[in-house]
């Protein structure tokens, strides 16, 4: 079933207005919009888009509204998923940045942020323990999880230097695993 321009375009602006916090805050909408609400792609997929999204130049939000979109209807799908996903960030930055300058000092606007970043952290957590319970599943993922976390939080390395090494990680597992069969 071919997917209508104006599906991804709302489904993209919607997960653009809701999402509060940067790339890692997207995926559950991004659950809710792309993988259970109109099927557009697996868990697994969107995982996987997500990851690329991540070590690609740019926004995380950005660059999977863009592959996502491109999936489903190419270049245009692409582009209008990309401009749904910015939309609502454009017309809320223009709108914020002339009052920002007037409130920024106001005791209420950082109590305000303060509680949106509270939410945020609450948001990621929902999502790596949904996207843990469905990449995480036999010893070679469990593994790679572990290691990835020691690699990142206890040695410092880059996401991008992480996900680099867990690529190589998936492929020599497939490998073996394919000589195995």
């Amino acid at each position: 079933m071919r997917v209508r321009l104006a599906a991804l375009y709302l489904a993209f602006l919607k997960i653009g207005a809701l999402t509060f916090g940067g790339g890692y805050a997207m995926l559950p909408m991004l659950q809710r919009e792309v993988i259970d609400k109109h099927g557009w792609a697996t868990a697994e997929e969107v995982l996987d888009i997500w990851a690329i999204g991540q070590c690609t130049p740019g926004i995380i939000a950005v660059n999977t509204a863009t592959m996502i979109g491109y999936r489903k209807r190419g270049i245009a799908g692409a582009i209008v998923a990309t401009l749904g996903e910015v939309t609502p960030s454009l017309l809320i930055i223009t709108a914020l940045a002339s009052l920002l300058a007037r409130v920024q000092d106001s005791v209420w606007v950082a109590r305000a942020f303060a509680g949106i970043r509270i939410a945020v952290c609450a948001l990621i957590v929902q999502s790596i323990i949904t996207l843990a319970r469905k990449s995480v599943v036999d010893l070679p993922s469990i593994l790679l999880f572990l290691a990835s976390v020691v690699l990142t939080f206890l040695l410092g390395f880059t996401p991008i230097a992480v996900v680099t090494l867990a690529i190589f990680c998936g492929l020599i597992v497939g490998w073996v695993r394919r000589g195995r069969s």
